[in-house]
């Protein structure tokens, strides 16, 4: 497998997985958070949402988005269906444009890349990805504590 294929898979497991926790979310606690804890697993995930259409779709895609990272975390009550309606086109943009980058591309330091200057995007997409990883843990954990309920079975490699 080439590193392509790898984050392409990578990517593509955790997006359904990410998936798969917002279905699994009571509706009525998607926006509500816990003592200690600034964001709501609703904020969470529009703020994955704007992060992967922003680097991977438009840096690294030249799919046009304009980001609003300021209402990623200040949007309230946007309905269940609505969050996954924007999240589940993501489970195939995201590890199509990985799988589709060439060997050179991925060596090469990606103009844009504020996240990680002087890095190659192979090592942009590698701090992507625990973003994504980071934020879905969050939002599971966030979900077992506001709702009692236990992990759900999510989608294997």
């Amino acid at each position: 497998m080439s590193q392509q294929t790898d984050l392409a898979a990578l990517f593509r497991r955790d997006l359904t997985r990410l998936v798969q926790e917002i279905e699994a979310y009571p509706e009525d606690l998607l926006w509500k958070t816990c003592p200690g804890v600034t964001n709501s697993a609703g904020n969470l995930t529009l703020h994955l949402e704007g992060n992967l259409r922003h680097f991977v779709g438009f840096i690294l895609g030249g799919i046009p988005y304009s980001r609003q990272r300021d209402l990623e975390f200040s949007s309230t009550g946007i309905a269940h269906g609505e969050i996954l309606t924007r999240i589940r086109p993501l489970v195939d943009l995201v590890p199509t444009l990985v799988a589709g980058l060439s060997d050179e591309t991925l060596q090469t330091e990606k103009p844009g890349h504020i996240l990680a200057p002087g890095h190659s995007t192979y090592q942009f997409l590698l701090s992507i990805f625990g973003h994504l990883s980071y934020h879905l843990g969050q939002i599971d954990y966030l979900r077992r504590t506001l709702s009692g309920n236990s992990a759900i079975d999510l989608a294997a490699l």
